[in-house]
């Protein structure tokens, strides 16, 4: 269990100078400093003596919100935001506590950015700590608190603080000690050392900030040592924005005793990575320890003392701090994703492949039943090897990516498509062949697969020296041989698993864990439905989704229908900002007699809509891409609406929507392209 009552002494929290706080803070000592209640909903109630604000069922009742938004604000250095807060409850409702969200609402985007959530009930202030990455853009602080079930349900805030700076960051001076805290052990912890010459607290003279005796550092003692392998640890907050550079700290530790100082990495699903150990017994002054510190999803840094015996000495830390470059110690290059994938788009980006066997080419195809279209946009490029042609049985070539540093760990997906085999097994295969031992390892190949689908395959992958990803596509026999595609390569540190523990994207629905923010306008047979896999009628629909090929999408059971009836889906209520928006999004309309998909726009207040998009008739038998670009300054929904056509084999899908702030770059004309009538309506200005 955690030590918050070390590091959180309530009301030692409130800053002396609470009126000089920075932009985005607020001690709540008179007022709410431009945090204003939202008219909307519940208001946020300052205390009678000051400390915090709070909202209670008093006030309302079981779902009920209340939002505190601040004033405009800028981050053009990297920021830290810190919220000190509390959540309360009664023990019979603790299946449905209150929650406290965080959002970003940046000036240009029609939707918030969710930062941080938490509904963990606690009798004490808890803080919590979030990194704001630098940015040019004007934004507000959007703070939402959501009541629980329970008549003694209530949330408050004791202090919102803004700081230029990494979360990750301290000197240990003030009180709150940047959200650091102590995994509690009986025996042996991290305190807070200096202070004050009297300070019992006080094993070294000087700490290494001020170097007086009046600054403050961290420290863990032995002598209360009571097992072998006794350990402390001091755990940072997460890191809630990707990071990567050089990670700094100063430490001492007593000569010739017997402990381990260790630096680890904790992701969200538990996983430690050891990034640095003392390897030297230093000196009797401060020591500056540098390590490579990559944190491409939310992970906590744990400094770690193990100790033998009671006469194990001391371990004493001070001034982390971080440096988004290299160490100055460190010669290896940074990673870049952006080199290391690839949509073949335009080429081949930095993949190449061997000379042996016809092996892959880069292809664009009219879509029909054999042959889908791209992954990317359903018209454009992919990779296809075609063993149908190949003289001899074996591999078709291989395809090399780029080279990766080692060391490190990465996610690599990518989407492939199998036609033509009788036996599915192995057609496809990855390995990774590590450069220096000129090695070549097996981690992944095709088992199963539906014909003619695109399917998503992630691979999570790390090693000492430096590798390259290798596709190959095999034929194992002359009279089993087929067609093998691949499309959009993506490689990104870390494990595939941990980008599932973060926040859902801003704006973007990909249906796969529930439809999201969208509602209809009534739910029956022939509404909207979630689906996935192929849809039950047959020559119609699609055969998977557009995400994963296995996951989810919405589509209309044209059987459920009769001709010329109409399925709605509204999107929810988006804020009307200046400037353009992008909405992207996938649709399948494939089978005789296909009906009508058109967008619209709804403003606030109007009882007319205006059309944005449309597509008549049967498109293609692969999911198709679409690029809508629109302005509107007031609040509006955007509205899917799908019409069936005169036969039931006339289904018609959507997957993965996203909405963007800005122009959607360069409009690809979709339409001169596609193989059915439609009406396109690019741009339009309201």
């Amino acid at each position: 269990m955690l030590l918050r009552g070390v590091l959180l002494a309530l009301q030692a929290l409130q800053l002396a100078g609470a009126l000089d706080l920075p932009a985005g803070s607020c001690a709540f000592e008179e007022s709410t400093c431009g945090f204003d209640s939202v008219l909307a909903f519940l208001p946020w109630i300052l205390n009678e003596e000051g400390h915090y604000v709070y909202v209670d069922t008093s006030f309302g009742k079981q779902g009920e919100k209340a939002v505190l938004l601040s004033s405009d604000l800028q981050a053009e250095e990297w920021s830290c935001l810190r919220l000190v807060y509390q959540i309360t409850t009664s023990s019979e409702s603790l299946s449905d506590p209150s929650q406290l969200n965080l959002y970003m609402r940046f000036e240009d985007e029609s939707f918030d950015r969710l930062l941080w959530s938490a509904k963990e009930p606690s009798d004490s202030w808890l803080i919590a700590s979030l990194d704001l990455q630098n940015s040019s853009k004007k934004f507000k602080i959007l703070i939402e608190g959501v009541l629980g079930q329970g008549n003694t349900a209530s949330i408050a805030l004791f202090e919102i603080k803004m700081t230029t700076g990494y979360c990750i960051e301290c000197d240990f001076e003030e009180n709150h000690l940047c959200g650091f805290v102590n995994r509690w052990n009986p025996n042996v912890n991290w305190f807070v050392g200096g202070g004050s010459i009297g300070n019992v607290h006080s094993i070294l003279p000087q700490d290494h900030t001020f170097k007086s005796e009046l600054g403050h550092y961290m420290y863990v003692d032995s002598v209360y040592v009571k097992h072998f392998q006794e350990v402390a640890q001091l755990i940072s907050p997460l890191t809630t924005a990707p990071m990567a550079g050089c990670l700094s700290f100063y430490y001492q530790i007593q000569q010739g005793n017997d402990n381990v100082f260790s630096v680890y990495t904790r992701d969200v699903a538990g996983l430690y990575e050891e990034i640095w150990k003392v390897d030297r017994p230093g000196n009797a002054a401060w020591n500056l320890a540098e390590v490579e510190f990559n944190a491409p999803y939310p992970m906590e840094v744990i400094f770690e003392v193990a100790f033998n015996g009671p006469k194990g000495g001391y371990v004493a830390l001070d001034d982390i701090s971080f440096s988004p470059v290299t160490c100055q110690n460190q010669t290896q290059l940074l990673f870049r994703a952006v080199e290391a994938s690839c949509n073949f788009e335009q080429d081949l980006c930095n993949f190449y492949q061997d000379k042996e066997g016809p092996g892959w080419t880069r292809v664009k195809v009219k879509p029909n039943m054999y042959r889908a279209g791209d992954h990317t946009t359903g018209l454009g490029y992919y990779l296809l090897a075609n063993t149908k042609f190949t003289s001899q049985p074996g591999y078709i070539g291989r395809l090399y990516g780029p080279s990766l540093p080692g060391n490190l760990q990465y996610c690599l997906r990518f989407h492939y498509a199998i036609y033509g085999f009788l036996k599915m097994s192995d057609t496809l295969a990855v390995y990774i062949f590590e450069e220096n031992h000129v090695v070549q390892e097996k981690v992944w190949s095709v088992l199963e697969s539906p014909r003619g689908v695109w399917m998503q395959a992630e691979i999570t992958f790390k090693k000492p020296m430096p590798t390259k990803v290798v596709f190959m596509s095999l034929c194992k026999s002359f009279w089993d041989c087929g067609l093998v595609a691949l499309d959009d390569i993506t490689v990104h540190l870390g494990s595939c698993s941990s980008s599932e523990k973060l926040p859902p994207p801003p704006g973007e629905c990909t249906f796969e864990q529930d439809e999201c923010a969208f509602t209809q306008e009534k739910r029956n047979r022939s509404s909207w439905h979630r689906r996935r896999g192929e849809t039950p009628t047959s020559y119609t629909g699609p055969k998977g989704d557009h995400t994963t090929g296995v996951g989810y999408y919405m589509y209309i059971e044209a059987s459920h229908m009769v001709y010329g009836q109409k399925a709605r889906l509204l999107s929810r209520p988006l804020r009307g900002v200046s400037g353009k928006h992008c909405l992207t999004f996938f649709y399948h309309m494939y089978g005789g007699g296909t009906g009508l998909l058109s967008v619209y726009l709804k403003k606030e207040e109007d009882s007319e809509e205006s059309l944005l998009w449309r597509r008549r008739g049967e498109q293609s038998i692969s999911w198709l891409r679409a690029l809508i670009e629109y302005s509107c300054e007031r609040q509006h929904q955007i509205i899917f609406e799908a019409i069936r056509g005169v036969s039931i084999r006339s289904d018609i899908a959507i997957d993965d929507v996203k909405f963007q702030a800005g122009r959607c770059g360069e409009m690809e004309d979709i339409t001169q392209q596609s193989s059915g009538y439609s009406e396109d309506l690019n741009e339009i200005e309201y």
